[in-house]
């Protein structure tokens, strides 16, 4: 990478990751370079280039790992389960460690699950989307489990909304997270696009696996106490609106 394109730029938002949550335990050594070496470097050149801050996209969904109570509070014990969860938070303490050493400004996203357009509907990530998808295309949708896993949720425009309050103010804390406020578990989640879009799905059922951690969703009242009320879309809009950008693209 031609870390000169740092040059004469003020934030840098920091979103690469080479792995998901759920195949980060496979190679992780391996991830844990390309990820967590990547970042190091990342944040020297910033400091080279002057650049004054970095907004980073951590995750809400596995930095605290399964022992919680929700709604999950910015300061409760981050225990990971997954190597990706790991490198996310080692990247939130570089960060600190590199803000401590040279003075280089920086927020912590804490984002849940975000779904909508320009989400790729085939790959493994994005529960909202991918459904949606072969919803409307009449496409088995694979459901790990029972459906009782229980997640936080978000339309992709609340999530720019809430990444651009947090880094265009001065704020009160380094850490925010980001989410609906609110938990939806997966039978409901695919009761609603059945509902949203007036069609049956067909599902197919397989074992659970142990990278889930069984129920995550966030508080968001940090958030909400500097920047108002987030006033989420609902899932039914969400769906609805991932619905018509799939439609009106022919996808």
């Amino acid at each position: 990478m031609d870390y000169s394109i740092l040059q004469d730029q003020d934030v840098v938002f920091h979103l690469v990751s080479t792995v998901i949550p759920t195949n980060s335990n496979q190679h992780i050594t391996q991830d844990i370079k390309a990820n967590i070496v990547f970042s190091s470097v990342l944040f020297e050149s910033c400091i080279r280039y002057k650049v004054k801050k970095v907004i980073f996209i951590s995750s809400g969904g596995t930095v605290y790992g399964k022992d919680v109570s929700c709604p999950i509070s910015e300061d409760m014990p981050t225990n990971p389960i997954t190597s990706y969860g790991i490198q996310k938070l080692t990247i939130e303490k570089l960060l600190f460690l590199y803000n401590y050493m040279y003075g280089l400004d920086y927020r912590i996203i804490r984002l849940s699950n975000p779904y909508g357009p320009y989400q790729r509907p085939n790959g493994l990530l994005g529960a909202v989307t991918t459904f949606t998808y072969n919803a409307l295309k009449g496409k088995p949708i694979l459901v790990y489990g029972d459906g009782s896993v229980i997640r936080d949720f978000i339309y992709i425009d609340d999530v720019i909304k809430g990444i651009v309050n947090i880094s265009n103010n001065e704020t009160k804390y380094k850490v925010y997270n980001l989410g609906s406020g609110s938990g939806t578990s997966i039978k409901t989640l695919l009761n609603t696009v059945s509902s949203a879009l007036s069609c049956s799905l067909n599902l197919i059922y397989k074992e659970s696996r142990p990278v889930d951690v069984p129920v995550n969703y966030l508080n968001i009242s940090r958030y909400e106490q500097e920047f108002g009320t987030l006033n989420s879309i609902s899932l039914t809009e969400g769906i609805k609106k991932t619905a018509k950008f799939f439609k009106e693209r022919g996808c």
